[in-house]
């Protein structure tokens, strides 16, 4: 079938977007769904700065390719072997698809699923196959999902089944920021009630964190970044403090401010300056978590003493640690009884033909997530 896409040319282009227009609305060819797969109707997908790094070059990937990772929309149709959904079935698109079968899949840790990861590197979907193509040759997935177009066919591991009363544009917000951010405050960090924590970095993914840890119960969150208007955001959230990261003395603050530094720092920036900042905050026996997928080149300084004389803990988290099929279900449950309102981080809604300027408010900072919604 033929749909319309944003299609990324070229990487690198030259913000504003608006101008150098580096995605571009064309018509692909999607194939039909294959064996484990499924054709989706995508309503909503949302801006991620996982798009905007491979956009702007700091984490290539082959081109042309449709971007988009974080997305929900309905079930059109089934390939052979796919007996637990149906047509009209609403759903989350992730990011990772899980096998269930390798070593990581096993030990309950899909976010790490071996086959997952190397469809994504390969640009196929779990099984192998590519279904898109454009100008009649074959063309990459983006971590399987490819979700700024009209339709996606993806493999049926790469799907959540929700109930149909949850708004799609809420929904996808789901599929990437609030899995990833309110999943590395309660897998990755294990955040306790009563606990500090620093959010490092307050886009989409990192005030999903903050609103993690205030549902979890920490009795202090604050909210670091170098914008006054996202730190006074963060606060009108809930945070119970802020700390710009333009002052020279912010760490210094924050950890006079906190009696030796907070229990979980999380890092949210994809920046290895952030992460020392967010390492530098946490106490004597507290944990740092790092979110944000940086640019390959760089690489982290610090004292290795600390990690063995202090106790310390430096994580990654991918997908927020989470097991979608346990964790999504929660959050939902925990965005309708008010604990996690994540609606309130919707701050945009766009066309497909409007996706290049929504990709300049999001690299300007003046956006925390936009919505793309299809007709």
């Amino acid at each position: 079938m033929k749909i319309r896409a944003a299609v990324l040319q070229r990487l690198g282009a030259p913000a504003p977007y608006a101008q150098s227009r580096p995605l571009e609305i064309e018509e692909v060819e999607l194939a039909p769904p294959g064996p484990g797969e499924v054709l989706v109707r995508i309503a909503a997908a949302g801006l991620c700065h996982s798009d905007l790094s491979i956009l702007n070059g700091d984490r290539p990937r082959r081109t042309p390719i449709v971007l988009g990772h974080e997305a929900a929309g309905v079930v059109e149709a089934l390939g052979e072997g796919v007996t637990d959904l149906a047509p009209g079935d609403h759903v989350i698109l992730v990011f990772v698809p899980s096998c269930g079968h390798c070593a990581p899949c096993a030990e309950g840790r899909p976010a790490l699923c071996e086959p997952g990861g190397a469809a994504n590197v390969a640009g196929t979907l779990l099984g192998g196959a590519r279904r898109l193509s454009y100008r009649g040759e074959p063309m990459d997935h983006f971590v399987g999902v490819s979700a700024f177009a009209e339709y996606a066919t993806v493999s049926r591991r790469s799907l959540h089944k929700i109930d149909r009363e949850l708004p799609l544009e809420i929904a996808a917000m789901f599929g990437c920021a609030v899995v990833t951010g309110v999943g590395a405050v309660v897998n990755t960090s294990q955040v306790r009630p009563g606990q500090t924590v620093a959010v490092v970095g307050l886009g989409g993914v990192g005030l999903a964190a903050l609103l993690g840890a205030l549902a979890a119960g920490a009795a202090r969150v604050i909210a670091v970044d170098l914008a006054q208007d996202k730190l006074d955001f963060a606060l009108a959230l809930g945070a119970t403090d802020s700390v710009n990261a333009s002052d020279p003395d912010a760490a210094k603050r924050l950890r006079d401010m906190t009696e030796g530094g907070v229990d979980h720092a999380l890092e949210m920036v994809g920046s290895a300056k952030a992460l020392e900042f967010a390492y530098k905050v946490t106490r004597r026996g507290g944990t740092t978590v790092t979110v944000g997928l940086p640019a390959a080149i760089q690489t982290l300084n610090t004292p290795v003493w600390h990690l063995v004389a202090e106790e310390r803990t430096l994580k990654g988290s991918y997908l927020g640690s989470c097991v979608p099929r346990r964790d999504l279900g929660r959050f939902i449950a925990l965005y309708r009884q008010g604990k996690l309102p994540v609606d309130r981080l919707l701050t945009g809604r766009l066309k497909l033909e409007e996706i290049n300027e929504g990709f300049d408010r999001l690299q300007r900072g003046e956006a925390i997530r936009q919505i793309v919604t299809m007709p």
